[in-house]
Protein backbone atom coordinates (compact mmCIF):
# COMPACT_ATOMS: atom_id res chain seq x y z
CA UNK A 1 0.00 0.00 0.00
CA UNK A 2 1.10 3.25 -1.11
CA UNK A 3 1.78 5.29 2.41
CA UNK A 4 -0.18 8.22 2.66
CA UNK A 5 1.55 11.57 3.08
CA UNK A 6 0.51 13.68 6.42
CA UNK A 7 -0.91 16.22 4.20
CA UNK A 8 -3.52 13.45 2.79
CA UNK A 9 -4.31 12.92 6.33
CA UNK A 10 -4.66 16.13 6.95
CA UNK A 11 -7.54 16.85 4.08
CA UNK A 12 -9.20 13.86 5.58
CA UNK A 13 -9.77 15.21 8.52
CA UNK A 14 -10.68 18.64 7.69
CA UNK A 15 -13.17 17.01 4.98
CA UNK A 16 -14.69 15.11 7.98
CA UNK A 17 -14.79 18.60 10.29
CA UNK A 18 -16.26 20.37 7.83
CA UNK A 19 -19.08 18.08 6.76
CA UNK A 20 -19.86 17.43 10.41
CA UNK A 21 -20.77 21.50 10.55
CA UNK A 22 -23.81 20.46 8.58
CA UNK A 23 -24.85 17.78 10.39
CA UNK A 24 -25.23 16.09 13.91
CA UNK A 25 -24.27 12.80 12.38
CA UNK A 26 -20.74 11.48 12.99
CA UNK A 27 -18.57 10.34 9.55
CA UNK A 28 -15.44 7.58 11.15
CA UNK A 29 -13.15 6.34 8.29
CA UNK A 30 -10.59 3.44 7.74
CA UNK A 31 -8.40 2.28 5.52
CA UNK A 32 -7.38 -1.48 6.08
CA UNK A 33 -4.07 -2.36 3.74
CA UNK A 34 -5.77 -6.17 3.75
CA UNK A 35 -8.72 -7.93 5.74
CA UNK A 36 -7.91 -11.28 7.36
CA UNK A 37 -5.17 -13.96 7.40
CA UNK A 38 -4.66 -15.97 4.47
CA UNK A 39 -1.06 -17.60 5.45
CA UNK A 40 -3.43 -20.85 5.49
CA UNK A 41 -4.57 -20.47 1.97
CA UNK A 42 -1.60 -21.43 -0.38
CA UNK A 43 -1.23 -24.79 2.33
CA UNK A 44 -4.91 -25.56 1.73
CA UNK A 45 -4.27 -25.24 -2.23
CA UNK A 46 -1.17 -27.42 -2.45
CA UNK A 47 -2.83 -29.99 -0.42
CA UNK A 48 -5.82 -30.21 -2.66
CA UNK A 49 -3.70 -30.21 -5.81
CA UNK A 50 -1.01 -32.78 -4.33
CA UNK A 51 -3.88 -35.03 -3.45
CA UNK A 52 -5.69 -34.83 -6.56
CA UNK A 53 -3.25 -34.34 -9.40
CA UNK A 54 -1.61 -37.65 -9.36
CA UNK A 55 -5.27 -38.95 -8.65
CA UNK A 56 -6.47 -37.63 -11.84
CA UNK A 57 -2.89 -38.46 -13.77
CA UNK A 58 -3.42 -42.33 -12.86
CA UNK A 59 -7.15 -42.42 -13.94
CA UNK A 60 -5.62 -40.52 -17.13
CA UNK A 61 -3.26 -43.51 -17.50
CA UNK A 62 -0.13 -42.35 -15.72
CA UNK A 63 1.82 -45.27 -14.36
CA UNK A 64 4.31 -44.15 -11.86
CA UNK A 65 6.34 -46.56 -13.20
CA UNK A 66 6.74 -44.46 -16.38
CA UNK A 67 8.98 -41.76 -14.70
CA UNK A 68 11.55 -44.96 -13.53
CA UNK A 69 11.54 -45.58 -17.04
CA UNK A 70 11.71 -41.57 -18.49
CA UNK A 71 14.86 -41.53 -16.64
CA UNK A 72 16.56 -44.89 -17.47
CA UNK A 73 15.43 -47.31 -14.29
CA UNK A 74 15.94 -50.85 -14.68
CA UNK A 75 12.96 -52.74 -15.12
CA UNK A 76 11.73 -55.56 -12.96
CA UNK A 77 10.71 -58.48 -15.03
CA UNK A 78 10.38 -61.59 -13.04
CA UNK A 79 7.57 -62.07 -9.82
CA UNK A 80 9.96 -62.29 -7.01
CA UNK A 81 10.90 -59.04 -7.49
CA UNK A 82 6.73 -57.88 -7.52
CA UNK A 83 7.32 -56.27 -3.90
CA UNK A 84 9.76 -54.04 -5.18
CA UNK A 85 8.08 -53.01 -8.12
CA UNK A 86 5.14 -51.95 -6.02
CA UNK A 87 7.44 -50.45 -3.63
CA UNK A 88 8.83 -48.33 -6.46
CA UNK A 89 5.59 -47.01 -7.50
CA UNK A 90 4.55 -45.81 -4.47
CA UNK A 91 7.81 -44.13 -3.73
CA UNK A 92 7.70 -42.50 -6.91
CA UNK A 93 3.98 -41.59 -6.71
CA UNK A 94 4.64 -39.91 -2.92
CA UNK A 95 7.67 -38.24 -4.42
CA UNK A 96 5.41 -36.94 -7.18
CA UNK A 97 2.89 -35.75 -4.72
CA UNK A 98 5.35 -33.88 -2.87
CA UNK A 99 6.67 -32.12 -5.39
CA UNK A 100 3.66 -30.68 -6.65
CA UNK A 101 3.01 -29.67 -3.07
CA UNK A 102 6.23 -27.77 -3.32
CA UNK A 103 5.26 -26.05 -6.63
CA UNK A 104 1.67 -25.28 -5.92
CA UNK A 105 2.81 -23.69 -2.28
CA UNK A 106 4.95 -21.60 -3.95
CA UNK A 107 2.99 -20.40 -6.37
CA UNK A 108 -0.04 -19.92 -4.22
CA UNK A 109 2.16 -17.68 -2.11
CA UNK A 110 2.24 -15.31 -4.14
CA UNK A 111 0.21 -12.28 -2.66
CA UNK A 112 -1.72 -11.81 -5.90
CA UNK A 113 -2.10 -15.22 -6.71
CA UNK A 114 -3.15 -15.87 -3.30
CA UNK A 115 -5.81 -13.19 -3.30
CA UNK A 116 -6.93 -13.66 -6.98
CA UNK A 117 -7.96 -17.53 -5.96
CA UNK A 118 -10.09 -16.84 -2.97
CA UNK A 119 -13.89 -16.48 -4.14
CA UNK A 120 -15.48 -12.98 -4.28
CA UNK A 121 -18.00 -14.18 -1.83
CA UNK A 122 -15.55 -14.71 0.90
CA UNK A 123 -13.96 -11.50 0.15
CA UNK A 124 -16.86 -9.50 0.36
CA UNK A 125 -18.30 -11.79 3.50
CA UNK A 126 -15.15 -10.76 5.31
CA UNK A 127 -14.42 -7.17 4.52
CA UNK A 128 -18.54 -6.75 5.36
CA UNK A 129 -17.82 -8.50 8.87
CA UNK A 130 -14.13 -6.58 9.54
CA UNK A 131 -16.49 -2.71 9.13
CA UNK A 132 -19.22 -4.29 11.45
CA UNK A 133 -16.70 -5.36 13.75
CA UNK A 134 -14.90 -2.09 13.75
CA UNK A 135 -18.36 0.00 13.76
CA UNK A 136 -18.93 -1.81 17.05
CA UNK A 137 -15.40 -1.32 18.28
CA UNK A 138 -15.40 2.22 17.92
CA UNK A 139 -19.10 3.07 19.28
CA UNK A 140 -20.58 4.11 16.14
CA UNK A 141 -23.73 2.67 16.99
CA UNK A 142 -23.63 4.70 21.02
CA UNK A 143 -23.95 8.43 19.07
CA UNK A 144 -26.52 10.68 20.59
CA UNK A 145 -29.04 10.18 17.61
CA UNK A 146 -27.64 7.35 16.14
CA UNK A 147 -26.28 8.52 13.01
CA UNK A 148 -22.89 7.58 12.90
CA UNK A 149 -21.50 6.76 9.62
CA UNK A 150 -18.09 4.45 9.16
CA UNK A 151 -16.54 5.06 5.78
CA UNK A 152 -14.31 1.44 5.25
CA UNK A 153 -11.84 0.51 2.42
CA UNK A 154 -9.98 -2.77 2.18
CA UNK A 155 -7.17 -1.99 -0.46
CA UNK A 156 -5.69 -5.97 -1.06
CA UNK A 157 -9.73 -7.31 -1.35
CA UNK A 158 -10.87 -3.80 -3.34
CA UNK A 159 -13.67 -3.87 -1.24
CA UNK A 160 -15.40 -0.62 -0.02
CA UNK A 161 -18.26 -0.94 2.80
CA UNK A 162 -20.41 2.31 4.01
CA UNK A 163 -22.20 1.58 7.15
CA UNK A 164 -24.48 3.86 8.37
CA UNK A 165 -26.81 3.58 11.99
CA UNK A 166 -30.51 3.21 12.49
CA UNK A 167 -30.57 6.72 12.89
CA UNK A 168 -30.41 8.03 9.74
CA UNK A 169 -30.16 5.00 7.26
CA UNK A 170 -33.78 4.77 8.23
CA UNK A 171 -34.62 8.53 7.11
CA UNK A 172 -32.17 8.35 3.85
CA UNK A 173 -32.97 6.30 1.02
CA UNK A 174 -30.66 3.35 0.52
CA UNK A 175 -29.29 4.08 -2.57
CA UNK A 176 -27.33 6.70 -1.53
CA UNK A 177 -24.94 4.88 0.26
CA UNK A 178 -24.32 3.23 -3.19
CA UNK A 179 -23.00 6.80 -4.55
CA UNK A 180 -20.69 7.42 -1.24
CA UNK A 181 -19.23 3.68 -2.15
CA UNK A 182 -18.66 5.10 -5.85
CA UNK A 183 -17.22 7.85 -5.57
CA UNK A 184 -14.74 6.39 -2.80
CA UNK A 185 -13.90 3.64 -5.53
CA UNK A 186 -14.01 6.02 -8.06
CA UNK A 187 -10.66 7.10 -6.15
CA UNK A 188 -8.91 4.07 -5.32
CA UNK A 189 -9.33 3.05 -9.10
CA UNK A 190 -6.99 5.73 -9.94
CA UNK A 191 -5.06 5.65 -6.90
CA UNK A 192 -5.98 8.72 -5.38
CA UNK A 193 -6.95 7.19 -2.17
CA UNK A 194 -6.97 10.61 -0.38
CA UNK A 195 -8.97 11.91 -2.92
CA UNK A 196 -11.80 9.07 -2.95
CA UNK A 197 -12.44 9.49 1.10
CA UNK A 198 -12.54 13.32 0.43
CA UNK A 199 -15.42 13.02 -2.24
CA UNK A 200 -17.20 9.93 0.01
CA UNK A 201 -17.08 12.54 3.14
CA UNK A 202 -18.59 15.30 0.96
CA UNK A 203 -20.93 13.42 -0.24
CA UNK A 204 -21.94 11.33 3.57
CA UNK A 205 -21.99 15.29 4.68
CA UNK A 206 -24.53 15.91 2.32
CA UNK A 207 -26.83 12.99 2.73
CA UNK A 208 -26.16 13.56 6.77
CA UNK A 209 -26.99 17.34 6.62
CA UNK A 210 -30.70 16.19 4.71
CA UNK A 211 -31.49 13.86 7.20
CA UNK A 212 -30.00 14.44 10.77
CA UNK A 213 -29.31 18.56 10.58
CA UNK A 214 -27.20 20.18 13.73
CA UNK A 215 -28.47 20.88 16.72
CA UNK A 216 -27.46 23.84 19.09
CA UNK A 217 -25.69 21.72 21.62
CA UNK A 218 -24.05 19.48 19.17
CA UNK A 219 -20.78 17.95 19.91
CA UNK A 220 -17.60 15.99 18.10
CA UNK A 221 -18.41 12.75 19.13
CA UNK A 222 -15.93 10.60 17.09
CA UNK A 223 -12.47 11.82 16.01
CA UNK A 224 -12.33 13.16 12.48
CA UNK A 225 -9.06 11.69 10.96
CA UNK A 226 -8.54 8.43 9.03
CA UNK A 227 -7.52 5.55 10.58
CA UNK A 228 -4.93 3.11 8.96
CA UNK A 229 -5.34 -0.12 9.90
CA UNK A 230 -1.75 -2.58 10.64
CA UNK A 231 -0.90 -4.71 8.08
Amino acid sequence: MKTLSQADQDRIAQAVAQAEKTTAGEIYCVLAPEVGDDRAVPLIWAAGAALLLPALALLAGFRPEMLSRLFGDWSIGHAAAQDVAILSALLTYVGLQAAIFAVVAALVSIPAVRRALIPAAVKKARVRQAALDYFLAKDLHLTRERTGVLIFAALAEHRVEVIADDGVHAAAPSGVWDEVVADLVAGLKRGAVADGFVAAIARTGAILAAHAPPRPDDRNELPDGLTVLPK
